[in-house]
């Protein structure tokens, strides 16, 4: 071997250490930057002149590769677990909202206020509280029920809110990622080594997935895609734009989606992560708890205007009017003809049977009693089903009108009014059927469900229009409707799926705290599992510094070594030089 590849020799080893010592102290000074890979350079020994005796006693040594430590199965698994903790935790917070929301732990809540209803009834059976004291709870109970429903309703928006601008991030990071693919793609097409821009793009594709679950298929130097589901967002150097999709639904709720925008617009199907949690607690625990209060405050209004409007005082009613509007062509259809949009959208409604009407002549005191009969059982005269020959809304004012003491007509605002004749009053009795409850017929609450359930107004303004007593076998019964209303609390309610409205409410409540201690539960486990997985990938991945402590030094005396060898070379060489 000659000096000059010996010198060599030594040139190609001071170039390795070199580099080595820069890709430890590159470890070392990242040894906190969150999505580092340690690299590590990667020696080959290079072959001798073949020519040479024996092969020649090689070359010397150069650096094949600049690697990054990484296990890409781990790190798709970290993603996967970042996906599930983060929507665990989103869980956890929803529910915790709902629970603080609901407050059922505390003093002030709707349990409390639907006791606090019933008591003041039974207190009024026992002439221990005036009208006004009932009708004062009522109206406080109608309002907190109200106000509860739009808190939930304020915190879906909320959670509307959030998808809405997590969508704006998710967006930012997919842009960054086609970026770094296409920044990638030429450094590496060029035979450089983008180590830097593929930690940045893997932390990217991590900061995705906590916001939504995402998969990743590697091309190499081409770059990756990613695709939720199987939709993809992210194609080599080409990013999609995301969008939150807003819908009204047939109730008059908003439904919301995240889809990509475009001629080819796409509805992702999010399962996990961030937006996947929101949206599937949006629909699920928030609108869940929503629909069972609109259920509960439906029927309370439906089961406390039945007994409110069969009931009456001393002094009947010379006059009473519904608070159910139909139009002139709704008039003529039956109450359960789908086409009947004022019946149809109730969340309630009629059955067959029939309802007394009771006309007092309050001269003599002579009380006449006359049985309506409501036709609805969806049979038509021939036997056949059918909606056609069903009670309409004007048969029932039909007859009513046609019963003596009393006349019947449409409001303009097509309201259902009776009217006593002079000298006569009237009350209803025996309505086995829901149809005055329906109609609005002296009803106690006016509304359909949570958002609208209201006291009426006359009688919020004249407490002495409650009607506490009831006709009770052709008797009045001074407080006979006001015990019944006292025991509707714990009584069985087909509506709410034959719970009590005391029951179905404490089932609520418990569902969302056993909801809120299983989301607490997962939320746990999850990032447990979440770290686990972020202990094994630091150890392939992080920055030991001890190790690269060592591994200075390793290449610090490689370095001198390698040194030494030029040293030892060009001392050679002067030897050389002056014998000639």
């Amino acid at each position: 071997m000659s000096l000059s590849a010996a010198l060599q020799i030594g040139r190609s080893a001071l170039n390795a250490s070199q580099l080595g010592i820069q890709i430890a102290g590159n470890n070392m000074a990242n040894a906190g930057t969150v999505g580092y890979s340690r690299q590590k350079i990667g020696l080959e020994a290079l072959r001798g002149d073949q020519s040479a005796p024996a092969g020649g006693a090689g070359n010397g040594v150069r650096v094949s590769s600049v690697n990054r430590q990484i296990d890409q199965a781990l790190a798709g698994r970290l993603n996967s677990s970042g996906s599930d903790a983060a929507a665990a935790q989103t869980q956890q917070q929803i529910f915790s909202q709902i629970e603080s929301t609901l407050g059922e732990l505390g003093s002030n809540d709707l349990s409390n206020e639907l006791t606090s209803f019933f008591k003041v009834w039974s207190e009024r059976a026992n002439q221990t509280k005036s009208s006004a004291s009932v009708v004062q709870q009522g109206d406080r109970m109608a309002s907190f029920i109200r106000n509860l429903r739009g808190d939930m309703t304020a915190h879906r928006k909320q959670v509307d809110d959030q998808v809405g601008s997590t969508v704006g991030q998710a967006n930012e990071i997919i842009s960054s990622i086609a970026h770094l693919n296409s920044a990638i793609s030429v450094e590496e097409g060029n035979g450089g080594a983008a180590n830097t821009l593929r930690d940045q793009r893997d932390q990217a594709v991590s900061q995705l997935s906590e916001l939504m679950d995402v998969s990743v298929v590697d091309h190499g130097l081409g770059g990756i895609d990613v695709l939720v589901g199987s939709a993809p967002v992210v194609l080599g150097s080409r990013a999609k734009t995301l969008e939150l999709h807003k819908q009204t639904t047939s109730s008059g709720d908003t439904s919301v989606s995240v889809r990509t925008t475009g001629d080819q617009s796409q509805e992702l199907s999010l399962t996990s992560g961030q937006i996947g949690a929101l949206l599937q607690n949006r629909d699920g625990a928030i609108d869940a708890t929503i629909n069972r209060l609109d259920t509960l405050a439906s029927g309370i209004i439906f089961e406390v205007n039945k007994l409110h409007s069969t009931a009456t005082n001393a002094d009947g009613m010379t006059s009473c009017t519904g608070t159910l509007s139909f139009s002139a062509a709704d008039r003529a259809l039956s109450l359960k003809d789908p086409l009947n949009q004022a019946a149809s959208n109730l969340p309630f409604g009629p059955v067959s049977g029939g309802f007394m009407v009771n006309v007092r002549d309050k001269a003599s005191g002579a009380m006449q009693t006359v049985r309506i009969n409501i036709d609805l059982d969806g049979v038509n005269n021939l036997g056949a089903p059918g909606a056609t020959d069903d009670t309409s809304p004007e048969q029932i004012r039909a007859s009513l009108d046609s019963v003596p003491g009393i006349s019947a007509s449409f409001t303009p605002d097509g309201k259902l009014k009776i009217t006593a004749d002079s000298g006569s009053d009237f009350s209803f009795s025996d309505d086995n059927t829901g149809v005055l409850a329906t109609l609005g017929m002296n009803a106690y609450f006016t509304g359909t469900k949570a958002s609208d359930i209201a006291v009426r107004t006359d009688l919020v303004s004249d407490p002495g229009k409650l009607s506490s007593g009831a006709m009770v076998n052709g008797q009045f019964v001074e407080n006979a409707a006001a015990l019944k209303m006292a025991n509707l609390q714990d009584k069985g309610i087909a509506s709410l799926g034959g719970s009590s409205i005391s029951q179905h409410w404490a089932d609520t409540a418990q569902a969302v705290g056993g909801g809120a201690a299983a989301a607490k539960t997962n939320a746990a486990a999850r990032a447990m599992v979440h770290d686990s997985l972020q202990s094994q990938r630091d150890s392939i991945s992080g920055v030991n510094i001890d190790e690269e402590s060592i591994s200075l030094l390793d290449y610090q005396r490689q370095y001198q070594a390698a040194a030494r060898v030029i040293s030892t070379v060009d001392q050679m060489t002067q030897s050389l030089l002056s014998m000639l």
